[in-house]
C-alpha cells in the first residue's frame, strides 16, 4: 500500500495509540473506503520509513493527530506533525487521555533550534483546532 495515494495520515505516538484509537480509526476509515496511512498498516517489509512517511503526508488530503500524554515525548510524532502543517494540510486533532493545554514541547538532544520552532509552531496550530476528545476508559 505504500505507493497507494491515502486520504487520511494518522500521526500518533504507537506505543500510546497504536492498538486503541490510532486502530481502530484506521480500520473504521477503510470501512468507509477511505485510504488511511498507519505505519504499521501501510508498509511492507522493505519499505523506506522516511519515504513512505513523507510521500503519504504530501499526498493525503487530510491529517489526523492522535495526541496523547506522551505524544510530545516523540522526534517523529512532532516530524510528522511539523510536516503535516507545513504542507497546509487539514490537521484534524483527537485529544486521547490529555487536554490540549498540557500539550506541552519537550526538548529533545537531536533537535536543531530550527526544528525546535517547526515543533512548536505546528504543535500550538494544532493546539488551537477545534477536535475531538477520547476517554480511553469510557471509550
Amino acid at each position: 500500500m505504500a505507493g497507494r495515494p491515502c486520504d487520511v495520515f494518522i500521526n500518533h505516538r504507537g506505543v500510546d495509540t497504536k492498538r486503541t484509537v490510532a486502530g481502530l480509526l484506521y480500520d473504521r476509515l477503510l470501512q468507509h473506503d477511505l485510504h488511511p496511512f498507519l505505519d504499521n498498516k501501510s508498509m511492507e517489509p522493505g519499505d523506506k520509513l522516511f519515504d513512505s512517511i513523507g510521500s503519504a503526508i504530501k499526498r493525503c488530503k487530510v491529517g489526523i493527530a492522535v495526541f496523547s500524554p506522551r505524544y510530545c515525548e516523540s522526534y517523529f510524532c512532532l516530524l510528522e506533525l511539523a510536516r503535516l502543517v507545513e504542507a497546509k494540510k487539514k490537521v484534524v486533532p483527537i485529544f486521547c487521555d490529555v487536554k490540549p493545554s498540557e500539550l506541552q514541547l519537550l526538548e529533545h538532544k537531536k533537535c536543531t533550534p530550527n526544528e525546535i520552532e517547526r515543533f512548536r509552531r505546528a504543535l500550538e496550530e494544532a493546539k488551537y483546532t477545534v477536535g475531538l476528545t477520547f476517554d480511553s476508559q469510557n471509550g
